[in-house]
């Protein structure tokens, strides 16, 4: 078991790994070894997930989340496979995290005090004085 957050536990089971060989530079080695690492984690059927953290799960996700409602998350930063497969999942369990925490309390609105509007408009009017200084003298007839 995965202890993900409170309450949220994660099976192992529930994880499918499979490698692939990464792309980019790595000499003789890239060729022949597969380094990196794809994470599935079927949030759709998990059990260990309450429901609201799987509809979070599944927003959070995005790009990442298949019609069926797996989350693939790739890892090939690394140059072993076992720091990749750590990486992987990192990734997940904190996106997991970040759809378990609360939500944000709603904005109230605000409005602007007396004396922040009294400030606005004084400095306004300097700024307009200023300016209208630059302009071309005025000729008295």
């Amino acid at each position: 078991m995965i202890l993900v957050a409170p309450g949220i536990a994660l099976d192992e089971a529930e994880l499918e790994e499979s490698f692939l060989r990464a792309s980019g530079p790595g000499g003789q080695n890239v060729q022949k070894v597969e380094t990196a690492v794809q994470l599935r984690f079927d949030i759709a059927r998990s059990p260990s997930l309450p429901e609201a953290v799987r509809r979070r799960l599944l927003r959070l996700g995005g790009r990442r989340v298949t019609e069926a409602g797996v989350l693939v998350i790739t890892a090939r930063r690394h140059r072993t496979r076992e720091r990749n497969r750590q990486e992987a999942r990192e990734r997940l369990l904190a996106l997991i995290r970040e759809a378990a925490a609360p939500p944000p309390p709603p904005r109230r609105p605000t409005r602007p005090t007396a004396g922040s509007r009294l400030r606005r408009l004084e400095g306004k009017a300097r700024r307009a004085g200023l300016k209208r200084l630059r302009g071309r003298p005025v000729e008295e007839t």
